[in-house]
């Protein structure tokens, strides 16, 4: 039996694991697995934590985008509104301007009526003093006849004027 191999590999190995025990290398590997395993743990732990940190910060920024976005939609509707207040004020001056040139074209036709409603009478006055005075003076003769045309057209000047 001291001759074989297998024996003096089990006594070497009976001397190995004694050593090891000796020296308290299982209590060592002991305290080392379970430092490792604390310090997986604390791993883990801040792992959780910053997960929930980054959760709230993710929720916190989703409440700030729906913000903006609320934000957002109410400058575009306050700018709907003044675009269209902007429209009717537009709409609301041009509808004047309109107005005012069509009074402003009505004013200048009744002038222009008038003027020519002037003009008319004038010539008509002129036309009838010249008759007037062409029939009085060919039925009236000498004095009597300048005295009448005169005072028939003073009396058509005063009237038409």
């Amino acid at each position: 039996m001291m001759s074989e191999p297998e024996f003096w590999v089990a006594v070497s190995m009976v001397i190995f694991l004694g050593i090891v025990i000796y020296m308290g290398v299982p209590g060592k590997i002991a305290v080392m697995l379970d430092a490792r395993a604390e310090r997986i743990g604390k791993e883990l732990a801040e792992a959780q934590r910053l997960r929930k940190e980054a959760q709230a910060l993710l929720a916190e920024y989703e409440r700030k985008r729906e913000e903006a976005e609320k934000v957002a939609e109410d400058i575009i509707a306050q700018a709907r509104t003044e675009a269209g207040a902007y429209a009717a004020e537009a709409r609301r001056k041009l509808a004047e301007t309109v107005e005012r040139r069509r009074a402003n074209a009505e004013q200048k036709i009744a002038q222009a009526e008038a003027q020519a409603m002037k003009e008319v009478r004038a010539a008509a006055s002129d036309l009838a003093i010249a008759a007037a005075a062409r029939i009085i003076a060919a039925e009236v003769k000498g004095d009597k006849a300048a005295k009448l045309v005169d005072a028939a057209i003073g009396e058509v000047k005063s009237q038409l004027n």
